[in-house]
């Protein structure tokens, strides 16, 4: 009998979805905080320093700065500054979508201390003693010059330095600094060879009463406001020096967020169209409920006020293969269960439960990883790694539960009974249960496959690669980006095609001569010029203006100290390590030590290749490359997983390995019966990464090959290496202690969802 309340129930479902979809999605996407590489702007890392050999930098004294430093930013306008505390001594601050980058990064660094002084360089009054906010630029009367305008706190005690420096003559000088460094500056020095710090010496003739005071020092307008500005803030309480920064122009950012969305709609597409034709009435579901995923990831990024950077974007939509995956897996039991003869209600039942642990293991051990990253990352990375764990978790939530709540409604309408091509299924390949088979006795397509026999070819394969990759890595050594090796890099956008040495003769017209400069883009119209030495401020604004007035952009200029550099490389050894380590860890308590112990090294060997190919190819390794790899192993153990739950599975069935025939069966069907399963999930995670390879942005095009290969590498590990060495280590196993028997006494995990 059909239910069609079941049907209309899954049409109303559909319908309410793509109507939420449809009127709230475009406000979601408005109100999402976009971070620098996306809308270009600044961020900077921040080295606390003591003002003097007294002060001690503590917690309260970091926030005192932070402080300060938000009242500066208010003054620039930027209306979702972010500025976080990290560490014991440091303070990143990240400034989207600011248009003037010099001014603000010159307002943010200045430590705004001002003094008045004689010529002695001896301090008559300081800034404690201005009334809080009343520093404004003005115009003097008769010159029409920008001065800044201040208010004393006490009249008499102006009054009393004032007749001091009258009584003085001739040198009755009252100085005024910003920034006085004691032991560096001096008065006597600032008349012979001039200095900015020095703001203004006017002659002071006569005692004054009143509280006003004026500076002049032939300032712009722009300037007078900046100082002014900066005197309302408050001067810092310590000083900060620049030990990474990352300047994004604008224009970049655009290109980059238009660039990437396009691949991703595109790989997306493509993957919606795969799952309905393989899959048909599955597939189709899987549409639905990858589209709310997407639109819950969105809306979940929203919520938490995160940042959405270059990588979250890839992220996302590489947590659509992960959804994908998890509806291959379930939708391959179920047709199993239909073709050992089972109803079409009884098949989704089992298919549902049986699937479920594996889709658990595989997401907790990727969420492992992501999690690791999240806690070593900074900026892109921390964002890419959010959006990875937000990915992880929405795509369980709606591939596991989503899914099987709308198949099942069809499914249970009664209306698909006998109809098993909507599953995919031919009925020539279905048995009758009266035969007694089940999902162990299927042929596959690949029973002809002896993946066990053959392993040692693939041993040999492996091992020819490593050592080339060893030998690659020995003479060419890997290509370290800035983010490792420290220095600065300069990324030129001309908006036409380029020459080296059209770059290099427009950076010695203007004092910045580097031989280190490539050419990237469809049409070589990009530039990438670097410096082994980390560029200051003022230098990296003369960069920016000479480019912005050449080819109408601003580059990107990131620069790193040698200090963060090695501590950047000594954080991606850690993660790598404590991804591999909680991963073992997991996987041994879950199924076996054998099984993690040889998931983790097939990781290892995915890593290399990427590693290795780095260094053939001299692209360059930076932190999306970090990110890159960790993905690759929450990618390639993900696959590991699902293919030993099947071999536990097996051994389960037969209950005892009585020879190394009996390894090795299990070996060879638990790979057989995952192969199709593998293939699918590969093929639609690496049809996002060819479209972000393809049409996304040239600024994750590197890490976008990272991932292409590494996902090549993984399913060649998962399928040819990994359960094969477990095979050897259950043969030696064997050999030690005779037959082993696979059925233990275990409490059962029994929170698969009730269908």
């Amino acid at each position: 009998m059909v239910k069609r309340s079941r049907i209309v129930a899954f049409l109303l479902i559909v319908i309410l979805l793509a109507g939420l979809g449809g009127t709230t999605t475009n406000k979601i996407i408005k109100d999402i905080k976009l971070g620098l590489d996306l809308q270009g702007g600044f961020e900077v890392l921040y080295e606390v320093e003591a003002v003097n050999p007294d002060q001690k930098i503590d917690r309260e004294t970091l926030v005192h700065t932070t402080e300060a430093l938000n009242k500066r930013i208010n003054v620039l306008g930027v209306s979702e500054p972010n500025i976080q505390i990290e560490g014991d001594d440091r303070i990143r601050v990240q400034l989207a979508g600011i248009e003037d980058q010099d001014q603000a990064r010159e307002i943010l660094g200045t430590q705004a201390t001002l003094t008045f002084r004689d010529v002695d360089n001896n301090v008559m009054l300081d800034g404690t003693d201005l009334v809080e906010g009343a520093a404004q630029q003005s115009f003097k009367a008769n010159t029409n010059e920008p001065i800044v305008s201040v208010e004393l706190k006490d009249r008499k005690k102006f009054r009393d330095v004032t007749e001091k420096i009258v009584n003085m003559a001739p040198n009755n000088i009252l100085t005024i600094w910003l920034d006085f460094e004691e032991g560096v500056d001096s008065f006597e020095s600032a008349q012979a060879n001039g200095n900015p710090k020095l703001l203004s010496a006017p002659y002071v003739r006569q005692v004054f009463n009143d509280t006003g005071v004026t500076i002049e020092g032939n300032f712009t307008i722009q300037e007078a406001e900046n100082l002014a500005n900066l005197l309302n803030a408050g001067a810092l309480p310590v000083k900060l020096k620049e030990v990474y920064s990352t300047s994004v122009g604008a224009q970049f950012g655009e290109q980059a967020m238009d660039k990437t969305v396009t691949a991703g709609i595109i790989g997306i597409l493509i993957i919606f169209l795969f799952m309905i034709v393989y899959y048909r009435l599955p597939g189709i579901v899987a549409t639905v409920t990858l589209s709310v995923y997407i639109y819950l990831i969105l809306l979940v990024f929203n919520l938490m006020n995160a940042v959405l950077t270059l990588p979250g974007i890839a992220a996302l939509i590489l947590g659509v293969g992960m959804a994908v995956d998890a509806n291959i897996i379930t939708y391959e039991r179920i047709k199993e269960e239909l073709k050992v003869g089972r109803s079409l209600t009884s098949a989704f039942k089992e298919g549902s439960k049986s699937s479920f642990m594996a889709i658990f293991d595989a997401n907790i051990t990727t969420l492992l990883a992501a999690a690791v990253l999240f806690y070593f990352g900074t900026s892109s990375v921390k964002g890419f790694a959010t959006m990875l764990i937000v990915s992880i978790l929405m795509s369980f939530l709606t591939a596991v539960y989503g899914s099987r709540l709308l198949l099942g409604l069809l499914i249970n309408s009664g209306y698909f009974k006998d109809k098993p091509g909507w599953f995919s299924v031919k009925r020539s390949s279905i048995h009758s249960l009266t035969e007694n088979k089940t999902t162990h006795d299927l042929a596959t397509p690949f029973d002809r496959f002896d993946f066990v026999k053959h392993r040692k070819k693939f041993y040999v394969i492996s091992t020819a690669l490593i050592v080339c990759g060893v030998i690659a890595l020995g003479v060419f050594r890997l290509n370290l980006g800035i983010d490792f090796s420290s220095g600065t890099r300069v990324e030129i956008d001309a908006g036409k095609s380029l020459t080296a040495e059209e770059v290099q003769s427009e950076l010695e017209s203007i004092g910045f001569p580097t031989e280190d400069i490539v050419l990237s883009g469809a049409k070589n119209e990009i530039g990438v010029a670097r410096y082994k030495d980390p560029l200051n401020k003022d230098e990296v604004a003369q960069l920016k203006n000479h480019f912005k007035e050449q080819y109408g952009s601003e580059p990107n200029v990131i620069t790193v100290s040698p200090v963060v550099g090695k501590e950047i490389a000594k954080k991606a050894v850690y993660a790598l390590l404590i991804a591999a380590l909680g991963i073992i860890i997991y996987v041994s308590l879950r199924f076996e030590f054998a099984m993690g112990f040889t998931a983790v090294m097939a990781l290892l060997h995915d890593a290399f290749f990427i590693v290795a190919l780095f260094s053939i190819t001299r692209l360059e390794v930076d932190l999306t490359f970090i990110a890159a790899v960790l993905t690759i192993v929450g990618y390639s153990i993900n696959d590991t997983i699902v293919t030993f739950d099947r071999i536990r599975e097996n051994m389960t069935a037969k209950r005892r390995l009585k020879s190394e025939e009996d390894i090795a069966d299990v070996v060879n069907q638990g790979l057989r019966q995952t192969l199709t399963r593998s293939i699918n999930t590969v093929l639609t995670v690496v049809v996002t990464v060819i479209a972000l390879l393809l049409f996304g942005s040239e600024a994750i095009r590197n890490f976008s090959l990272a991932l292409l290969v590494g996902l090549i590498a993984g399913a060649y590990s998962s399928i040819f290496i990994s359960a094969q060495w477990w095979y050897d280590l259950k043969v030696k196993e064997l050999k030690r202690k005779g037959p082993i028997d696979t059925v233990k006494e275990k409490k059962k995990w029994t929170d698969e969802p009730q269908v």
